[in-house]
């Protein structure tokens, strides 16, 4: 990926740390102009965050989290609907 990769509205993303999160929008900071990340967690009360762009698409501190394989700090899931098996044939 590079480092720079497409943020995806709606998509849901692994935090480094395990738990899953749902990409509401794009807002931007009133004074700066910043992007911010609207999300949403998917566990708990499922309450709304929000976080610069840059720092949610950015990589994890290797330094600081030596044994953690996940690269980016969140990372996109791919998520299969389970319909399918359910289908008549």
């Amino acid at each position: 990926m590079g480092g720079i990769f497409i943020l995806v509205i709606h998509g849901i993303y692994r935090h480094f740390k395990g738990d899953y999160y749902l990409v509401e929008d794009i807002a931007f900071d009133s004074e700066t102009k910043a992007e911010m990340v609207v999300y949403r967690r998917l566990y708990g009360d499922g309450t709304l965050w929000v976080r610069p762009k840059e720092m949610f698409l950015s990589e994890v501190d290797h330094n600081k989290y030596p044994n953690e394989k996940q690269k980016y700090r969140f990372e996109l899931q791919k998520v299969m609907s389970v319909a399918d098996k359910y289908k008549k044939c």
